[in-house]
């Protein structure tokens, strides 16, 4: 059962998605009416939609076709016995009555039954149980579930629609949207414009045409409409996304979640598990203490038990000679037990953490294992009757990116969590050695989570559920967490943190539900994934304040015009020239501008307290005029136009505001910008239903036009300040 991600939708998803929108929906018909008013001119509105969803469908399927190169090296593989020869296919591949080899980690994407051995099995995605229930022979197992431990024979009874967890995806719809201050920010916006956009069109049409006439109401009304609608929004923001999950894929980071990457940009705890993350996961055996004669005795346990895990694979490595002792019974080994046993004829023998193998503790033991593990050794101890029989010492080494990995998220101010399954003296001692120096904790003498989740870093001897628990406990401290892990032991985790992620070389059960996989399990693609997100986000929340300039003014200017003002001021084309110039073509420059600052802040909130004052600016500006015109006569040519002209030089003036700081490029944005609005005004004065003004006119705009930074500057300390009285 895969992660549900926005990046898996069809073609035909993605063209329905751009192309039948409500807002082309209602630019289509606001098109038709212009059409029939034969003002041709006035539908150039519908390039700009035309271009947006042009640019948006190339985005998302230049994107779509790089991740679904990626999701291939990603596909689980299904071990299959055919004809006593083991064959890995895909899960397409695989047909009812197949017998499948389950290994610890593999998730079950077929319903069936174990035909041959046993395995603890983890079925909380489907039954929300965190305990792993035991299958041997006979017993039922379901897709969406997945091994913790053992190895078993399994024949498949149904697969692809007919599976349990199909069922439960379509009629239980147990999967939550993903959650996004982004996309909820933006859904609130786009909700209340078309709450507002349809009644308010249409009392303003039946107005208007009452005191006018029919061509006349029809472009003012086609004129408010399109200036409410905050359409580019939402395609600069699918863009955006798009391009950083493709910039991403060319890193080999698989994106099974659109939306984490700005999860990942507001995070500001990151919870490491340590093996196969910060360390490469690769074991070997360094030493070995023996106080008794274990030969064969190791060789003969790896070669019972089906454990495939770092741990047994080195231990299978070094531990080649065998007594060929008649084996009564085995355990695999799991997390949640820490160790492993198998029972000879002369009795049982157990291999694992001394501190959950020994009935009573011995201190001189665990002082001689803290020797070992002070110099960053991983140490298992294999016992009978409660005696050890040896001290097995095992070396995994950091990776190579971790150390930078590390630095970076704390001058970000990350906070980081190591969390491991291991000694937490080892764990200690790796730590220091990756430059992270912080208190750990033995979390197998803590009953309570909640009680250490603050005091510290480090946590060693964690169990899966205390994993959880953990990601929860700072969850409950309005933390944004992202997790790391690569096994079995860490899908509870992954699943309960915001932002989850996965190693490629980890389990599938891990990759399925992870929000990311890093495919060449490269730590030092998180600096990247963050960096990505922060562009997102502070580049969106940037342009997204233009385009609202243009919706609120064109909401406010709407009311106005139902209750004293005698036509609407603009006409569709002017709207166009306006938001092409100062909200268009700088809202896509600067979204794909570099921009790694940290997010601060509500999105929402920062945008409409930036997009107020323009807006507020220009409906004061329009007020001016049309009181100005209650003692001199302003003819309704010369009122359009000197609402246009001061429209789009407060416009232009909220893209000044908003570039600062100004860069090289940002400066040449401005300039090009402002000489095309005025090379527009003048040399293509007639297609834009720009008049001559009188000389009266033309003082008051230069006057007006001197007064806009000042409006700004006064409308924006009263937003911050009754924001600050709100905190």
């Amino acid at each position: 059962m895969q992660n549900s991600s926005n990046l898996s939708k069809s073609y035909k998803e993605i063209i329905k998605q751009h192309v039948f929108t409500l807002f082309n929906g209602i630019n289509v018909i606001l098109a038709i009416f212009v059409f029939f008013t034969g003002s041709y001119r006035n539908m150039l509105f519908m390039i700009t939609v035309i271009l947006n969803m042009l640019i948006g469908l190339f985005q998302e399927i230049r994107s779509k076709r790089m991740l679904d190169k990626l999701s291939l090296l990603n596909q689980p593989k299904i071990h299959v016995l055919r004809n006593d020869i083991e064959f890995e296919l895909s899960v397409e591949e695989v047909k009812v009555n197949d017998i499948l080899i389950l290994y610890p980690g593999d998730e079950i994407s077929f319903d069936g039954h174990i035909v041959s051995g046993s395995i603890e099995c983890d079925e909380s995605m489907l039954t929300g149980e965190s305990d792993a229930v035991y299958k041997q022979e006979n017993s039922s197992l379901l897709s969406g579930s997945f091994v913790v431990s053992g190895k078993c024979l399994m024949k498949v009874d149904k697969v692809g629609q007919d599976t349990y967890a199909y069922s439960i995806l379509k009629h239980a719809k147990r999967f939550k949207r993903y959650p996004s201050q982004l996309r909820d920010s933006i859904d609130t916006i786009i909700k209340w414009c078309t709450y507002i956009l349809i009644p308010l069109g249409c009392a303003l049409f039946i107005k208007q045409f009452i005191k006018t006439n029919y061509t006349t109401a029809t472009l003012n009304t086609v004129a408010a409409v399109v200036g409410m609608i905050p359409e580019g929004l939402v395609f600069l923001t699918s863009v955006a996304l798009a391009i950083s999950s493709f910039k991403l894929g060319k890193q080999s980071v698989l994106v099974q979640e659109l939306y984490c990457i700005e999860t990942l940009a507001r995070t500001d705890t990151l919870c490491l598990d340590k093996t196969g993350t910060l360390t490469q996961g690769k074991l070997s055996v360094c030493h070995v203490e023996e106080i008794k004669n274990i030969d064969g005795i190791l060789g003969d346990m790896m070669q019972t038990l089906p454990d495939e895990n770092a741990t047994a694979l080195a231990l299978r490595s070094h531990f080649k000679t065998r007594n060929h002792n008649k084996v009564v019974s085995f355990l695999p080994f799991s997390s949640q037990r820490k160790y492993s046993s198998v029972t000879f004829e002369d009795g049982e023998y157990k291999l694992g953490a001394y501190s959950y193998i020994a009935k009573e503790i011995d201190s001189k033991v665990e002082e001689h294992i803290e020797e070992y593990t002070s110099q960053a050794m991983r140490v298992i101890v294999l016992m009978k009757d409660d005696v050890v029989l040896a001290y097995i010492c095992l070396r995994d080494e950091l990776r190579d990116d971790a150390k930078d990995t590390l630095n970076f998220f704390k001058k970000q101010g990350v906070d980081i969590k190591l969390i491991s399954g291991d000694d937490p003296k080892t764990v200690e001692a790796l730590a220091r050695k990756a430059g992270f120096t912080s208190k750990s904790i033995d979390m197998s003498k803590v009953q309570d989570v909640e009680t250490v989740v603050d005091s510290y870093s480090i946590f060693g001897r964690v169990t899966p559920k205390q994993k959880k628990e953990l990601v929860l406990a700072l969850k409950k401290r309005n933390k944004t967490v992202a997790m790391t892990g690569d096994g079995v032991n860490d899908v509870m985790a992954l699943k309960e943190a915001d932002c989850s992620i996965a190693m490629g070389s980890g389990s599938q059960a891990c990759k399925s539900v992870a929000s990311l996989v890093l495919l060449k399990d490269q730590m030092n693609a998180l600096p990247a994934i963050l960096y990505q997100g922060r562009c997102v986000i502070n580049n969106i929340q940037r342009t997204a304040s233009l385009f609202l300039v243009k919706t609120l003014f064109s909401i406010g200017l709407s009311l106005l015009t139902l209750i004293f003002l005698k036509n609407y001021p603009f006409k569709p084309i002017q709207l166009t020239l306006i938001s092409a110039l100062a909200t268009g073509i700088p809202s896509f420059v600067l979204t794909l501008e570099p921009n790694g600052n940290k997010v601060k802040g509500n999105f929402l909130q920062n945008v409409i307290s930036k997009a107020l004052p323009g807006a507020i600016c220009v409906i004061c500006s329009v007020i001016g005029v049309s009181i100005l015109g209650h003692f001199i006569y302003i003819s309704p040519s010369e009122y359009s136009t000197m609402c246009t002209i001061l429209a789009g030089v407060n416009a232009l003036m909220v893209l000044v505001r908003v570039c600062v700081p100004m860069t090289t490029l940002r400066k040449i944005l401005v300039t090009i910008m402002c000489m095309i609005f005025v090379g527009s005004i003048i040399l293509c004065k007639n297609f834009f239903y720009i008049v001559h003004l009188r000389w009266y006119e033309i003082i008051y705009v230069i006057l007006n036009i001197c007064l806009i930074p000042h409006i700004l500057t006064v409308v924006s300390s009263w937003i911050k300040l009754f924001l600050k009285q709100k905190k």
